[in-house]
């Protein structure tokens, strides 16, 4: 479906989507509340959301589109989406799975096209509310109803996240106690530029202290430390202290900051306390850093598939054999507020 008030988007969208036997517009809408409707009657994969339009907004509409849509994933094409813009990350934080600046001029009939099928294809469905072919595991990941995890300290607790994470990391620690007695902290695929907005929505959502990660910064129990978004978020410990350390070194993934290295990081620095939780994110990274840290005797938590926008990530550790609870973001984070709650 594509949602956007100008017929001239509408049709040029539609066009450019044509060529791509995999993609079948099904509908069209001219405002957030005729797509509201439409979704009622139309099975719809994928949705591509305007918000720069009259009456309600894109972003006012994302919470009952992504409610009334079955599923289906939100890309946001707008021009409001700029690298670093507001609207971008909160589009995100409420839902979205990606957004997209829509270009201008001779530009939006030029390479955009291809763009934006790329975009779609790490998000499109194989029918049954799955993550891309491309994206899916190798093998059918087990559901684990309960935890198998033992109830151990929780000596750091680590959040990695790639596309739709935004909304994913804002569910679970809304759902997290808020006290757990260990530091928290956040990987999330970004550009740097949207940091300071994402440390804000996040403290918002928690009400926790959240900083950005600056080398010598020392963890504190129940703080959020995010990644910056030029550095992987690395650890050294002092006796009983430990302080942030930013890194460039090369990493597998190819991710900067790197979900690999803060599980590894946590790994060494806390060994069989710590616990990695792993949400919706394209492709592997956090598996080789979740294999160092179950090696240490760390546990680790991943989103399931149907509450994830792309099940790359998560999926892959659960198929590893990883993973001792597959679950929908608040669920993750009532489990973990139990075992902080045991030990306490």
């Amino acid at each position: 479906m594509i949602v956007d008030d100008s017929a001239v988007a509408r049709s040029v969208l539609a066009r450019m989507l044509a060529p791509f036997a995999d993609f079948e517009v099904v509908a069209l809408a001219a405002s957030a509340e005729e797509a509201v409707a439409l979704l009622g009657g139309n099975r719809v994969d994928i949705v591509l959301l305007d918000l720069d339009m009259p009456g309600s907004t894109g972003l006012e509409a994302l919470p009952a589109i992504i409610a009334k849509g079955g599923g289906a994933r939100v890309l946001v094409v707008s021009s409001s989406t700029e690298t670093g813009s507001e609207a971008a990350v909160k589009a995100l934080a409420l839902g979205a799975a990606d957004t997209l600046a829509k270009p201008g001029g001779e530009q939006f009939a030029d390479r955009f096209s291809a763009t934006l099928a790329e975009r779609l294809r790490r998000l499109v469905p194989d029918g049954t509310g799955q993550a891309a072919p491309s994206e899916a595991p190798a093998r059918a990941a087990p559901v684990f109803a309960t935890s198998k995890a033992h109830k151990g300290r929780i000596g750091c607790l680590a959040i990695g996240a790639s596309t739709g994470g935004l909304h994913a990391i804002s569910r679970f620690l809304q759902a997290l106690p808020p006290r757990i007695g260990a530091p928290i902290l956040v990987t999330q695929h970004l550009p740097t530029t949207f940091l300071p907005l994402f440390a804000r929505l996040i403290e918002n959502a928690c009400e926790r202290r959240v900083r950005v990660a600056q080398d010598g910064l020392l963890l504190r129990a129940d703080e959020i430390l995010l990644a910056p978004g030029d550095a992987h978020l690395d650890l050294e410990r002092h006796g009983g202290r430990v302080k942030a350390k930013l890194s460039s070194a090369p990493v597998d993934s190819g991710f900067t900051p790197s979900v690999d290295a803060m599980l590894a990081a946590v790994a060494r620095a806390y060994g069989k306390s710590g616990v990695g939780v792993v949400l919706s994110g394209m492709g592997r990274d956090g598996l080789a850093g979740g294999r160092r840290l179950a090696a240490a005797g760390g546990r680790i938590l991943v989103q399931d598939r149907d509450s994830s926008a792309v099940w790359g990530m998560p999926g892959a550790l659960a198929c590893a054999g990883l993973a001792c609870c597959v679950q929908p973001p608040a669920a993750l984070a009532r489990e973990i507020g139990a075992w902080a709650g045991a030990e306490r």
